[in-house]
Parts: structure tokens; sequence; C-alpha cells
């Protein structure tokens, strides 16, 4: 029977020995990953691409390619998280069309204030935020928006190291719904920021514009796959009541 939220939630933990006698569905896993793709993404823009890697002369290399680490050494498959931030045109193209569709045939002049203020999200602001050379229009936009911001509120992360994070923060939460998914079936996970990812990037034929996220092992806990209790700050010392 599938975990709970909280059930998932709870039992999710980074696992660095798998079972070698037990084995794990590669559908199953392709499953969480479409469940991965479900998550809240920056615009909508989902800058995000996922390797369901199966291969075993790859799984060796990328253990080698993770610092010989045993979450990768013992994984059963893995999934690299990869950021697409130089995708971001098609995407926002992507986005105007399925909002054209859902408009139907009318003419511009008949858009209603929300589907015109939607289109000019994607077609004016999102050109306006990400478009950049080597770095000189993030800067120049980063001042303009500080010296609007000294009369009124406005978005600031406009260089382009911030769309960057963006792109990575999207990712992060795509990477979350996807070990909470694998937890809820009973498989298990681990995160590796631990990589030379520029390695990964050979081996897996990455353009330039892409970027590792992170690498998450998978498979089904040993006995002594945990290597200790769950610690965490106390609740008191996160949690602020205003």
């Amino acid at each position: 029977m599938e975990k709970t939220v909280t059930e998932a939630i709870a039992y999710r933990r980074s696992v660095r020995v798998y079972d070698q006698e037990k084995e794990i569905s590669a559908d199953r896993v392709k499953a969480c990953i479409k469940n991965a793709t479900l998550a809240a993404t920056s615009s909508n823009l989902q800058l995000w691409e996922f390797y369901h890697i199966l291969d075993g002369e790859l799984l060796h290399k990328m253990t080698k390619a993770c610092l010989g680490q045993n979450a990768a050494k013992y994984a059963k498959q893995m999934v690299v998280v990869v950021t697409r931030k130089d995708l971001w045109r098609e995407r926002a193209k992507a986005n105007v069309d399925f909002i054209k569709s859902n408009i139907g045939d009318k003419s511009p002049s008949a858009y209603s204030r929300r589907e015109k203020f939607a289109l000019a999200y994607y077609q004016k602001l999102i050109p306006t935020v990400y478009f950049d050379v080597l770095g000189i229009m993030g800067w120049i936009k980063y001042l303009v928006f500080q010296v609007i911001g000294l009369f009124k509120p406005i978005y600031r992360q406009v260089r382009k190291a911030d769309m960057r994070i963006v792109a990575h923060k999207s990712a992060g939460l795509a990477a979350q719904n996807f070990m909470i998914s694998m937890a809820a079936i009973g498989y298990d996970t681990c995160p590796m920021e631990g990589s030379d990812t520029l390695r990964i990037k050979k081996l897996l034929g990455l353009p330039f514009g892409a970027e590792i996220n992170m690498v998450i092992s998978c498979g089904i806990r040993s006995e002594n796959g945990i290597y200790g209790d769950r610690f965490r700050v106390p609740f008191e010392k996160v949690y602020h009541k205003v």
C-alpha cells in the first residue's frame, strides 16, 4: 500500500547502501519522475530535464564522476536532475501556445484582461528578465530595477546569477517531488551534490547551457544503508510565528 504524504516524508532518508539482491522497477521510477514534473516551477517555465540511468556501464562511469561515494556505488538506478535555463525562449513560447489554445479562436481585441496579461507576461516580461549578454544586460537591469525599487515594490533578482538560482530552485522542488514519490512506494534515494559535474555533462552529452542540479541514486535500502539516526535542528530554532 502506498504511503501517505506524511508517512513518505518520514520514511525518506538519504540511503548510502542499497540491497544488491533487490531490484527496482524502471517503470515505477519513471512514474515518480512524472510526479517530479508536476512540481511548482517559477513562471511555469519548467526549465528542467531528467536523465534516468539504467545502463550498467554508464552507472559505473557515473560512480566515478560521483567521486566513488557509496550512494552511487551501490545504486541500482540513477536520476540526474538538469537545469535548462538556456531553453527559456522555447518554454515561454510553449506557455504562449498553451494559453492561446485555451483562449480559442477569437481576435486579440476580444481577449479578456486576464488573457492579455498572461500573454504579455510570457511575450514581454519573461524576455525582459531572462535575456542577457555575457551578464552585462543583467547588471544593467539590476541597477535600473534598484532605482525603481526606491519608489515602489519591484522584482530585483534579474542578474544572470539570479536567474540560475531561480532555475535550480525549481529543479530542487522537482527533485523533492521525485524522492517523496519514491519513498511512498518503498523505494529509496540519496541526492548527491558531491560530483564532477563537467564529467557528468560529458557522459550525458549535455549542451553548454545545461547544468547539473543533483544526481539522485535509487534502490532499496540495506540494513546498514542509513548511517545513523535522523538529526534535525530543534523546530523552535527554525519556526518563527509573525
